[in-house]
């Protein structure tokens, strides 16, 4: 009896501490997602004050994700070395004041460093996120862990268009920038003051023999056949999600003739789908080992759902369901998706393993408005959800590889 009060009492303590170690990260990833979507409401404003064409500022944000995708492996690197929190907390400070200064940038070119400096500032978030939670929660909670810290995402996604444009509409967009960029810097001081809650990190110290060799070691680490194919998954997975995130309005509008409004509730829809097939999808990941099956299943279902949106035949009213269920179906895979790349990854490398296979999303990213833009712009909206498809499904392929070889190293492992 007195056995079994002491291991409720373990289990009690050891969930908490994970609930904790969970809001703590989820807190700094909906900062993360909410500074990568500050700029963007005030771009009309930000031209006119500047003087520059709209490619200008889509320059800019293209030079922010490129350092974030060249510093997520770097900052990889550094989560190994000098540990995780002091890594994500730098970061999320540098991302909030770099944003909070292009406030004061009295002229564009000045923005353009500081969109570097915010890149550096949003590299550090997966790998430290993620390198976070694998040493520090428990493995039966890993999959809702990775649900909150994705859901967490796209809450500071939704919410920073309102934020700066209501801040925008009562002062100035630069009064709005430099207000968001203090809070951000608070919010990083304030989570500074919870390391404690990691005080007790698990350690994640590579077995002996493990990663020598030094530096030139940890590179061929990151060119092995399952990382390599994680890496191919996020490149492919951003191309899909990003041309539907970005493009999928006006492409209904020009395919259906939908008015706008419809249009952008069905984009509503399609996020708000994801953020509940993620929710699910956690739950689902901490209570299967086949995790590659259910990556491989949503996916193929939500190409179906794309393809279906392409034909043209749906009645407007099904849009927004469709575009839900499309969304559902790739938020399902999401935490499935990260327990395969854990699988994967070497102990004592899950910083810059999940940095470098997590800089394939800005690679994603940065190729992809140019190729849906140019299909937009020779009439074909269909195409849109067509290539979105194509992509889904390729990604099927890297699911099936991180898992083939995941398995046989940790086989070898043994």
């Amino acid at each position: 009896m007195l056995e079994s009060l002491e291991s409720a009492a373990s289990h009690s303590g050891t969930l908490k501490r994970d609930a904790r170690i969970i809001g703590f990260v989820g807190s700094a990833h909906f900062v993360s997602h909410f500074f990568q979507l500050t700029l963007p409401p005030l771009f009309p404003l930000m031209k006119e004050t500047f003087g520059v064409p709209y490619v200008a500022l889509g320059f800019m944000m293209s030079v922010m994700y490129a350092a974030s995708g060249v510093g997520q492996t770097v900052s990889g690197f550094l989560v190994d070395r000098f540990g995780a929190s002091r890594v994500l907390l730098s970061g999320m400070a540098l991302f909030a004041a770099s944003v909070g200064a292009a406030g004061l940038a009295p002229s564009y070119w000045v923005l353009v460093p500081i969109a570097v400096l915010a890149g550096l500032g949003n590299s550090v978030f997966h790998p430290a996120d993620y390198s976070i939670f694998n040493t520090s929660v428990s493995a039966r909670r890993l999959g809702r862990a990775y649900s909150v810290h994705s859901i967490a995402g796209s809450l500071g996604w939704t919410v920073a268009p309102a934020v700066v444009v209501t801040l925008t509409a009562h002062y100035s967009w630069r009064v709005a920038l430099i207000a968001v960029g203090a809070a951000g810097v608070l919010a990083a001081l304030l989570l500074s003051t919870q390391r404690a809650v990691l005080a007790n990190e698990m350690t994640a110290a590579p077995r002996p023999g493990e990663h020598e060799g030094g530096l030139a070691a940890d590179i061929r680490l990151l060119f092995v056949a399952p990382v390599l194919a994680a890496f191919a998954y996020f490149a492919l997975l951003a191309t899909s999600l990003i041309g539907i995130q970005t493009f999928s309005v006006s492409a209904l509008v020009a395919l259906y003739h939908a008015p706008l409004g419809l249009a952008t509730g069905a984009l509503t829809a399609f996020l708000l789908g994801t953020a509940g097939g993620v929710l699910l999808g956690g739950f689902l990941a901490d209570r299967t080992r086949r995790h590659d099956l259910v990556a491989a299943t949503g996916m193929a279902s939500a190409a179906v759902f794309a393809v279906l949106l392409a034909s043209g035949v749906l009645p407007m009213v099904a849009l927004p369901i469709v575009m839900a269920l499309a969304g559902f179906a790739l938020g399902v895979t999401s935490p499935s998706r990260d327990m395969l790349v854990r699988a994967a990854t070497p102990r004592g490398a899950s910083g810059k393993v999940y940095g470098f296979v997590y800089s394939g999303l800005d690679l994603g990213s940065a190729l992809t408005p140019l190729m849906f833009g140019w299909l937009l712009d020779r009439g074909e909206p269909r195409a849109v959800f067509v290539v979105s498809a194509v992509f889904m499904l390729l990604t099927i392929t890297t699911v099936l590889q991180v898992r083939r070889h995941g398995v046989r190293s940790a086989a070898a492992a043994v």
